[in-house]
């Protein structure tokens, strides 16, 4: 059965829109685990466009399910995530520009930079995972790196129009997630999976984890993050 990792970053926009003290997303963590989230997700950017240190630091604190810190490879960022140790950071590319993250990092061409940062964030015992768009060679490479798990970045799927296409990227990620498996690494899945498109993603086979944020967030505004996870709670399971 997945386990459903809860992001809390938009909580955190609607809190910087203002740049005031709410809404707090350490208080959204709280009611995420009340609603039966397995883990809590946060992404500590550059810019702290949303997230900010202190999140974190509160956050390491007060979550008592699963924290996973989705992170660039940036040296900043990995030493404090070498501090602050979450259970899993999960390596994501990232761009300035963007408005979301908008594909898998590119273990090929970055190996070097990113074998460092695995190095130096399991040496703090923090589990690695890397966000990876479902490519043979992507998931082989990181496979070679020792990546506890991949992340298969689901915005293809999530982006397809019509039954077909959506079939034809559920094969794709299903071609992956085999890959990951033999390789002998968790399979997580995330990015743009909603409330009406995240079924056939959490019942690809050894589906570990799935991490969804904007669909639980914007269905929370209207009827409430406690409700809003156990409905995604139930979907997944």
């Amino acid at each position: 059965m997945p386990q459903l990792g809860v992001n809390i970053d938009h909580v955190a926009t609607v809190r910087q829109a203002r740049r005031a003290n709410e809404p707090d997303p350490v208080w959204a963590a709280a009611l995420a685990e009340l609603g039966g989230a397995d883990g809590i997700t946060i992404h500590l950017r550059e810019d702290r466009r949303h997230i900010a240190d202190r999140d974190l630091r509160i956050l390491r604190e007060t979550v008592t399910v699963k924290l996973n810190l989705e992170m660039a490879c940036e040296p900043e960022i990995v030493a404090i995530a070498c501090q602050t140790k979450p259970d899993q950071a999960t390596l994501v590319p990232e761009k300035r520009q963007e408005i979301t993250t908008e594909g898998g990092l590119d273990v090929c061409g970055q190996r070097d930079r990113i074998a460092r940062t695995v190095e130096q964030l399991r040496a703090a015992g923090v589990s690695v995972s890397l966000f990876l768009d479902p490519d043979l060679r992507q998931i082989e490479a990181a496979a070679r790196l020792g990546a506890d798990a991949v992340e298969l970045h689901t915005g293809q799927y999530s982006l397809a129009a019509t039954d077909a296409g959506r079939q034809k990227e559920l094969d794709v990620l299903e071609s992956a997630a085999a890959a990951i498996r033999q390789a002998g690494m968790a399979l997580h899945a995330g990015h743009g999976l909603t409330y009406r498109n995240v079924r056939p993603v959490a019942a690809i086979a050894d589906m570990h984890e799935l991490n969804i944020g904007h669909s639980i967030i914007a269905r929370a505004i209207m009827v409430g993050l406690e409700k809003a996870v156990r409905e995604m709670k139930q979907l997944v399971e």
